[in-house]
C-alpha cells in the first residue's frame, strides 16, 4: 500500500504562516499528480491545490495569492506553504495522489490528515 504521512498543522492567528508537509512511504511516480484538500466541520471537501508532472499548479480561488503548493521529487514530500491565513481556511488537510488531477478531488491515495486552526 501507497501510504502518506501530513504533518505541519496547528493553530495560528490570523494572518500568521503554515507549511505543511506530506511524506510517502512509497516512491510516487514523477507521473502522478499530488493535491491537498481540505475539509471543515458542516463543509463538502475542498481541493486546495494540486501539482501535475510538469509542475502545472491549480488552486482553488479563496487561496489563489495565500498558498503555494510544490514537490521534491528527490525525497517524494509534497509541501503546502500558507500565508496570510484567515479563520476560514481551518480545515483538516489531507494530502493526496493519483494518475492525474481530479476536479472533483476523488483520489486514489490519501495521508491521514493534519488539523489547521486559525483564530481571529
Amino acid at each position: 500500500q501507497v501510504h502518506m504521512v501530513e504533518s505541519g498543522g496547528g493553530s495560528v492567528q490570523a494572518g500568521g504562516s503554515l507549511r505543511l508537509s506530506c511524506a510517502t512511504s512509497q516512491y510516487i511516480p514523477k507521473t502522478y499528480c499530488m493535491a491537498w484538500v481540505r475539509q471543515a466541520p458542516g463543509k463538502e471537501r475542498e481541493g486546495v491545490a494540486s501539482i501535475d508532472h510538469d509542475g502545472h499548479t491549480t488552486y482553488a480561488d479563496a487561496v489563489k495569492g495565500r498558498f503555494t503548493i510544490s514537490r521534491d521529487s528527490a525525497n517524494n514530500t509534497l509541501y503546502l506553504q500558507m500565508n496570510k491565513l484567515k479563520p476560514e481556511d481551518t480545515a483538516m488537510y489531507y494530502c493526496a495522489a493519483d494518475f492525474r488531477c481530479w476536479s472533483n478531488s476523488d483520489y486514489m491515495f490519501w495521508g491521514q490528515g493534519t488539523q489547521v486552526t486559525v483564530s481571529s
